[in-house]
């Protein structure tokens, strides 16, 4: 317990904000919105299974979005 008037201090998660580079192990950019956009799916299937519309809509939208990402990404390696 911290004192009044004292914040306590944050544990670092030793990931840097803002930092473009991997992960050992971990793959790139294109893989992690692949995964997304197919996880979002399923998760969007459970949302409507149990009427929670908001949620459905929002992932509907996050998975056109990774759609979208999925698809200018790959129109530019074409390119």
């Amino acid at each position: 317990m911290t004192k009044p008037g004292k914040k306590r201090a944050r544990a670092g998660s030793g990931v840097r904000v803002g930092s473009r580079q991997e992960e050992a192990g971990e793959g790139g950019a294109d893989e992690a919105v692949a995964f997304i956009a197919e996880q979002t799916g399923a998760l969007r299937k459970l949302a409507e299974r149990h009427k929670l519309d908001v949620l459905h809509y929002l992932l509907g939208m996050t998975q056109l979005e990774a759609d979208e990402h999925l698809r200018l990404r790959t129109k530019r390696k074409l390119s």
